[in-house]
């Protein structure tokens, strides 16, 4: 479990291509600093296990073809910078909200408007995906928590949907979303808790709570 506030910028610093997944080397000296084998550790919002730690501050995963089919990380190459943040601890506070480092699908950059004290960046979302977002309400993007500023586009196919996000200094200098230009390709979660409401709305709505249980 994590809450979408990135710890530390990384770098890859090598990716090997295997049959079937590929193998990623990140320097992270921060996630690193109190990690085990076998730790969980965010990487652009994906939840990936560490495999290996190097005295230098670095760190292996191994991403299966379904993370690189679902995700951005198949683009990424030796000197990507990645965003990171270790799992939450128990007693830790909620900086952000529920993100599980379960990516629903990628969206793409379309536009990017700085103004004086804040970026403002549009992002092409799937429909699939939109009929999530609300305004204010809470999205993933890279592994960032950020709040959804506008939306727009029509979900009926229509028209392309989007969202905005407005990115304070601190974002835009700590985490890889700075540098994003349009065309990038970022991963997005949305807010469990709206996939978790509408899975319960599309139940039978006659069913007793005994019913759901197999009690007769």
């Amino acid at each position: 479990m994590f809450t979408g506030i990135v710890e530390e910028l990384g770098t890859i610093v090598a990716r090997d291509d295997l049959s079937d997944s590929a193998r990623f080397t990140i320097s992270g000296p921060l996630v690193t600093s109190d990690a085990s084998h076998g730790d969980s550790i965010a990487v652009n919002g994906v939840c990936l296990t560490v495999v290996e730690l190097s005295s230098d501050g670095a760190f292996t995963v191994d991403v299966m073809a379904e993370s690189l089919n679902r995700s951005s990380l198949d683009v990424l190459a030796t000197g990507s910078r990645v965003n990171l943040e270790r799992a939450m601890a128990a007693d830790g506070r909620f900086g952000g909200h529920i993100v599980q480092g379960h990516v629903d699908g990628t969206g793409t950059v379309t536009a990017v408007t700085p103004s004086e004290h804040w970026t403002v960046v549009r992002i092409a979302v799937p429909d699939t995906l939109s009929r999530y977002l609300v305004e204010k309400g809470s999205i993933t993007v890279d592994g960032v928590s950020l709040t959804v500023s506008a939306i727009g586009g029509d979900p009926a196919g229509q028209g392309q949907s989007w969202f905005e996000i407005s990115l304070i200094p601190t974002t835009l200098n700590e985490t890889n979303l700075g540098t994003a230009q349009v065309g990038a390709v970022v991963n997005l979660e949305v807010d469990v808790i709206a996939k978790y409401v509408e899975r319960l709305a599309s139940a039978n709505t006659t069913a007793t709570p005994a019913d759901a249980a197999g009690v007769k």
